[in-house]
């Protein structure tokens, strides 16, 4: 892409518009009458259509495939019932996605890209959406353009344009030249003046930093692998139910009217009915309740991610404290008084980059009331993380000279050349075990650098941090503090916060560890909680060793170098006021300073990833409990006594999956509370608990048709299903109570649409078995209060405690 030329004055004609005091807000309404917003509208895909789409996934498919194998045993009534089941299934996770997408929608909102602006004399923060033609913006390393804009000063900025040309090389651009909406600067910082906006820029559309793409989540690939093994386990106990009924009564019309629609109904115990609408749910939820909470989650997957999270790499600045810098000493050196140290530093700083630093040397400009009209910054270089300092080009009554203030050993053993005496070094000591940062300010005057002083500056902890960073340590999260500043600053701050002063490394030490021998930096990273003197590149080292020892990685940034490290992460959080290109890489963006934001994204990561495996865990069990008992009495009846008994009819476990999927789906609200460890997937773990448990139920089952059939002499076939309708509803609806709940199972408060859900099913499935109405054999009451009783019972005392002796053998959630 050529970098074509514009005369700058002609462009500033042609637009109307004042590089000095930028637009006035009348001239903003009339260009955005005239222009439009600085946004494109999407073509969004018809909602018919994304409905349709539905009916394509995995549950779907299974239940058409179902629905059609009653039709083909000419059960239609059965097949309605099922094709019933799915369109309500489909209806509610499609109602909710599409509630998740104007979530996503308003995310989008918040996270468009911001931009520094120049409107009536002053410099401000938007969204780049009331951007307009002829705004004169700021633009600096880290931010993606948000506009086609062209650049106003001399200052040369390298510009990354691949997302645009798929060009990785990166190019130099200066006054004059274009930079197109989308690109991203990579170094150097200038006013530029917005040229096009939205639809007529170069190409047509502004970068927004929400990824719209659906990963499929780990959690869905587990529990399709279970309800696999579930329906191979299911397909084989119903092979040998088909074989035996077949050589018990060789008819194929019994096969085909009844045996046959008895297996397909209990394929829909293997069939995960409720599961998308229940994740779709979950994650909308959790997503919900984080973004009020001031974490926006960018991809879903991060929910699942953060309930893994083992450790959290977390910046100093702006998260673990205010990122509000004030100058508390002053420290002129050699001839050269206060006045002089602070009128130099804040030469070296640019207000429209609303730097801590830069605004902290304004600031103290302004307090001691200092003139600096007659000096004219001729060049400004920002600050550059690899060389740890910022300098201008002054005029000053046709003198030009330069200034520069960054880091002491920079300024004055590289810059200046000079040695640090021993009495420079006490004061950075004495200051840094007050826990202040020491910068120094030095000026060039006949080719030389002179220091001018020292100055101290101290960035206040968060007053929650200590008492956050402490709930992180609870939740079994190993927090580590990650800062540029000095080794004493950083052992002074992150004692004040909670960290142990004792574990803590240098980035060089990390630097030459990591040439001289790579093998240890992981425990080195491992067992260390404050890294002081790290560069940003540093960071990525850091996630990577600690992802050598198998650590789920958190990881705080807000630079545009921050971008690998962030991307690395299982868990890359983009703390507030980040750049645009660190809230792209991320999938967490913070709206709120500190880390409250991160320890609600752990606590309803954990919340969301328990309620998964409650439904885990009652499938499984209900799959051994129901599915396998209805075959395995059969097989046991043939075999042993020769008659054939269905303690269930097609009917009746259609009508239980409809009943019980309101409960499934209210799941996804439920008042879990997650766990104090990170979560860690065993699903063969799982597995084995459900199973056991499911033994146990099956076997409860089992002793249950013993008392019908030979203590209560149920002998009619029509009452024995509506007698084991009632057990296994109450079963189905009440061993989830049991399963969510590693204690006791009255221990926690249920969600309120969970426990609505649950009593209405019960009540409904109680009038069919007293009632019949039409669609089963009612049954007396005092039948009615056996099977009640008898499942209470079993439910909340025998398998109650079950669970906890499971528990206590290390079999358990």
């Amino acid at each position: 892409m050529e970098n074509e030329l514009f005369d700058i004055d002609k462009i500033i004609r042609e637009l109307n518009t004042n590089i000095i005091s930028g637009l006035s807000e009348s001239e903003i309404q009339e260009r955005i009458k005239k222009y439009g917003y600085n946004s494109i509208e999407e073509k969004k895909e018809n909602n018919i259509i994304k409905l349709l789409k539905k009916f394509k996934s995995f549950t779907s498919i299974m239940l058409e495939f179902i629905s059609i194998l009653y039709i083909v045993v000419h059960n239609y009534l059965d097949a309605l019932i099922v094709i019933g089941l799915l369109i309500l299934n489909t209806l509610i996770s499609f109602i909710h996605e599409e509630r998740a997408n104007k979530a996503l929608e308003l995310l989008k909102e918040k996270l468009q890209i911001q931009a520094r602006v120049l409107r009536d004399n002053n410099w401000k923060l938007i969204e780049s959406k009331y951007l307009v033609p002829g705004d004169i913006i700021r633009l600096r390393a880290g931010d993606i353009s948000p506009a086609d804009c062209i650049i106003l000063d001399d200052e040369s900025l390298n510009i990354d344009e691949s997302v645009l040309t798929g060009e990785s090389i990166t190019v130099d651009k200066t006054k004059g030249n274009i930079i197109y909406s989308g690109s991203i600067i990579k170094r150097g910082e200038s006013n530029c003046i917005v040229y096009k906006t939205g639809k007529n820029t170069y190409f047509g559309k502004t970068i927004e930093l929400v990824s719209t793409a659906k990963p499929k989540l780990h959690i869905e690939e587990l529990t399709m692998k279970v309800v696999i093994s579930l329906l191979i386990i299911v397909i084989i106990f119903g092979g040998i139910t088909i074989i035996l009924s077949y050589l018990y009564n060789p008819s194929i019309n019994f096969l085909l009217s009844y045996i046959i629609p008895l297996v397909i109904s209990l394929l829909l115990f293997a069939v995960p009915v409720a599961l998308p609408a229940m994740l779709t749910i979950s994650m909308a939820v959790g997503s919900y309740e984080l973004a009020r909470k001031g974490a926006l989650v960018t991809r879903l997957s991060s929910i699942e991610d953060a309930a893994s999270m083992t450790t959290l790499c977390s910046d100093k600045t702006g998260t673990l404290t205010y990122n509000k810098l004030t100058i508390t000493d002053i420290y002129p050196l050699d001839n050269y008084n206060i006045n002089d140290v602070i009128l130099y530093g804040s030469l070296a700083s640019e207000i429209s980059n609303n730097d801590p630093i830069d605004l902290a040397f304004i600031n103290k400009l302004k307090e001691l009331n200092i003139n600096k009209d007659n000096y004219n910054i001729l060049e400004f270089k920002p600050f550059d993380p690899s060389t740890r300092r910022t300098e201008a080009k002054v005029l000053y009554n046709n003198d030009v000279f330069y200034v520069s203030k960054g880091a002491v050993n920079i300024v004055i053993n590289d810059l200046c050349k000079e040695e640090l005496s021993l009495d420079i070094q006490n004061i950075v000591d004495q200051y840094a075990k007050k826990g202040y940062r020491t910068l120094a300010v030095a000026i060039k005057n006949n080719n030389k650098w002179i220091p001018v002083g020292l100055v101290a500056l101290y960035d206040i902890p968060r007053k929650d941090t200590p008492e956050l960073i402490k709930k992180l340590k609870e939740l079994g999260i190993k927090v580590k503090m990650l800062t540029g500043d000095a080794l004493p600053i950083a052992k002074e701050i992150g004692n004040s916060i909670g960290l142990d002063p004792n574990k803590v490394v240098s980035g060089n030490e990390l630097r030459n560890l990591l040439k001289e021998n790579p093998g240890k930096v992981s425990n080195l990273v491992n067992n260390s909680e404050i890294f002081a003197e790290i560069y940003p590149e540093d960071k990525y080292y850091i996630v990577k060793s600690l992802q050598d020892k198998k650590e789920i990685v958190g990881m705080t940034g807000d630079g545009v170098n921050d971008s690998p490290s962030l991307k690395q992460a299982e868990v890359g959080i983009a703390v507030y006021n980040a750049t645009d290109v660190a809230k792209s890489a991320a999938s967490v963006v913070l709206t709120v300073e500190g880390l409250q934001g991160i320890v609600d994204l752990i606590k309803i990561g954990r919340s969301v990833y328990q309620r998964i495996v409650t439904w885990i865990l009652s499938k499984i069990n209900r799959t051994i409990e129901i599915a396998i008992f209805v075959m395995v009495a059969f097989i046991i009846n043939v075999l042993l006594f020769h008659r054939a008994l269905y303690v269930l009819s097609p009917i009746d476990i259609l009508l239980f999956f409809f009943i019980i999927d309101f409960q499934t789906i209210s799941l996804s609200t439920d008042n879990e509370e997650g766990s104090n460890y990170p979560e860690k997937w065993n699903i063969l773990k799982l597995v084995k608990y459900a199973s056991i448990m499911g033994i146990f139920t099956f076997s409860e089952m089992m002793i249950l048709l013993y008392i019908a059939l030979n203590i209560l002499k149920i002998s009619n076939m029509h009452l024995l299903h509506t007698f084991f309708f009632i057990a296994i509803i109450f079963y189905g609806i009440l061993m989830p109570y049991v399963f969510r709940e590693r204690n006791r199972f009255y221990k926690s408060k249920p969600g309120r649409a969970f426990w609505i859900s649950s009593v209405s099913g019960l009540f409904i499935s109680s009038l069919l078995a007293l009632f019949g109405f039409y669609i089963m054999t009612p049954i007396n009451i005092y039948w009615y209060l056996i099977t009640v009783i008898y499942s209470l019972f079993f439910i909340f005392f025998v398998n109650d405690n079950i669970k906890l002796l499971l528990e206590r053998l290390g079999i358990g959630r």
